[in-house]
């Protein structure tokens, strides 16, 4: 007996950025405060370690708590990052005033470059996120 799958449930192909953070619970907090995330999955370790699958209108990321012992470290343990998250928003102004109000911290102000609308902030994690939009589409 095969196992019907409706279009609805079927597996897509997509690529999530998984942040390795400390302290992610209140990790979790931050990013829905600042870009009004919604969690949508959460496994959490009785020694409070989580792994979390959030959503900001759709793009999805996930975040867990770093764990040396699988290789898995934050940018506060390894002195920064290797990687920048790309954030498309309609109001790129709006979303990085709201991003530095839950505590990000302005790396670059939003301007209008290379054909983009687009500003840069740290967050407490050490995760840079490029917030922006097309100036055209």
């Amino acid at each position: 007996m095969g196992l019907a799958v409706s279009a609805e449930t079927r597996l897509r192909n997509s690529i999530a950025p998984m942040l390795s953070v400390r302290h992610g619970a209140s990790a979790v907090e931050f990013y829905k405060s600042a870009f009004g995330a919604k969690e949508v999955y959460r496994v959490a370790d009785p020694g409070g370690a989580v792994v979390s699958r959030l959503t900001v209108a759709g793009a999805e990321f996930w975040l867990a708590d770093e764990s040396p012992e699988h290789a898995n470290f934050s940018p506060e343990t390894l002195g920064g990052g290797s990687v920048r998250m790309i954030l498309m928003v309609p109001d790129p102004d709006e979303m990085v005033a709201r991003a530095i109000g839950a505590g990000a911290r302005e790396v670059s102000r939003v301007e209008e470059a290379h054909g983009w609308r687009v500003g840069r902030v740290v967050d407490p994690y050490g995760h840079h996120w490029e917030i922006g939009r097309p100036l055209h589409s």
